[in-house]
């Protein structure tokens, strides 16, 4: 049985090697080869952005639940005093030489 599973593989390897080969000869292969080429280099770019997505989402959930934890410890309160902003009308006008 794993005779005919080796030969099996082997003719179908073969056969792949063949037909890549024959591709290559036709006209307009080398386009066909560029495609898969850059098809593949597509794939690859799309795989390490969604691992890269992957770990934010493993940040968020783990600042998500920091969060949380820190609400629930002070007890839904805000901040004593408030925030303050400068605007640009507050600042005194640049001297010009």
């Amino acid at each position: 049985m794993a005779t005919a599973r080796r030969d099996l593989l082997g003719r179908l390897s073969d056969l792949s090697e063949e037909a890549i080969q024959r591709l290559g000869d036709v006209p307009g292969g080398d386009r066909v080869f560029r495609a898969f080429n850059s098809l593949r280099d597509q794939l690859v770019e799309l795989q390490r952005r969604v691992t890269g997505l992957e770990e934010l989402e493993r940040r968020l959930t783990a600042l998500e639940k920091k969060v949380e934890r820190l609400s629930r410890s002070s007890g839904g309160r805000t901040a004593a005093t408030p925030r303050r902003t400068t605007s640009a009308s507050s600042r005194p006008p640049a001297k010009k030489s």
